[in-house]
């Protein structure tokens, strides 16, 4: 105990304590470092944010090493600052070196500053993202079909990237898909991973468009690797299919003549004089897309499991 005692008593009062105070202030240099570590500390998350960071810090430090060489003339304060100095300039390299690799196509890089990059997605869980779709964007001319009624089988999601896409059923317009929707967004989330289906509804290209296409198998396998990417696609293809459900809002008719024409996931084209109205509002509830809506005869139904 003697022995602690006698060396935290040395390494304290090793040095004479301060007895009179420098009356004037150091270098502009000094004062440089110092403002520079203030705002680089203040810097962001991310490559961007690191780049902010390592660049300010390094500049500090590289002043810090100026001043000791200069003003102080000290070897080993001279010795540190440089060898940290020499660390953020390493560490700014490698960075960049990074970003400069996370670099994709004009239509990729739009899509990641008009959908990702607003949800805080970062570069690199981007680029998981694109590497799952082979970093390929599809073209489908105008007046080509992307789904067919009762003979595309549901084993893919895509996102419109540009265009506009007509949705019919039996020849009846439902509503239009538009760029940075997803094009089979109902028809993914009414089947589990281990089932298989076929489209209930047509996609026909209104205009030349472009799209992001990630296959059903490969994109699962992503989101077992990758949980924060699960719920991502979980939200986006939630969003998409209410927008979906908003547009075939004036679709919904309650009456005599009773017309359900919603794609989650069944289609229902039901004429009942006899039957009483019914709330559609009980209906469009997406916790059980698969009911069928009470007291209705099912006439005209297509499952997509």
């Amino acid at each position: 105990m003697g022995e602690n005692a006698s060396f935290w008593e040395s390494l304290i009062y090793a040095h004479p304590t301060c007895t009179t105070w420098k009356q004037e202030a150091e270098g502009s240099i000094y004062h440089l470092a110092s403002i520079l570590f203030v705002v680089g500390f203040m810097g962001g998350s991310g490559f961007f944010g690191l780049l902010y960071v390592f660049s300010l810090l390094g500049l500090g430090f590289l002043c810090s090493s100026v001043w000791a060489w200069l003003d102080v003339c000290a070897a080993d304060i001279f010795s540190w600052n440089f060898i940290l100095f020499a660390i953020c300039f390493v560490q700014f390299i490698y960075v960049t070196y990074q970003v400069r690799s996370v670099s994709f196509d004009r239509e990729f890089q739009e899509l990641y500053s008009a959908l990702f990059q607003p949800l805080g997605i970062s570069l690199t869980v981007y680029r998981k993202i694109v590497l799952c779709c082979d970093a390929e964007v599809v073209t489908l001319e105008k007046e080509h079909c992307y789904a067919m009624q009762g003979k595309t089988p549901i084993d893919k999601l895509s996102l419109l990237v540009s265009g506009r896409i007509r949705v019919t059923v039996d020849g009846e317009f439902l509503h239009y898909i538009f760029p940075l929707q997803f094009l089979d967004s109902p028809e993914w989330d009414s089947l589990r991973p281990t089932e298989e289906g076929i489209f209930q509804v047509t996609l026909t290209a209104e205009t030349d468009c472009r799209y992001v296409a990630w296959r059903r198998k490969k994109l699962y396998l992503l989101f077992a690797k990758h949980r924060f990417i699960s719920r991502l696609f979980s939200i986006l293809i939630g969003s998409d299919i209410a927008e979906k459900l908003y547009a075939l809002n004036d679709r919904v008719h309650v009456g005599k003549g009773f017309r359900y024409d919603i794609r989650l996931p069944n289609f229902y084209h039901v004429s009942l004089p006899e039957t009483p109205p019914v709330q559609p509002s009980h209906h469009l509830q997406r916790g059980s897309p698969r009911r069928k809506p009470m007291g209705v005869t099912n006439c005209s139904s297509f499952s997509t499991q």
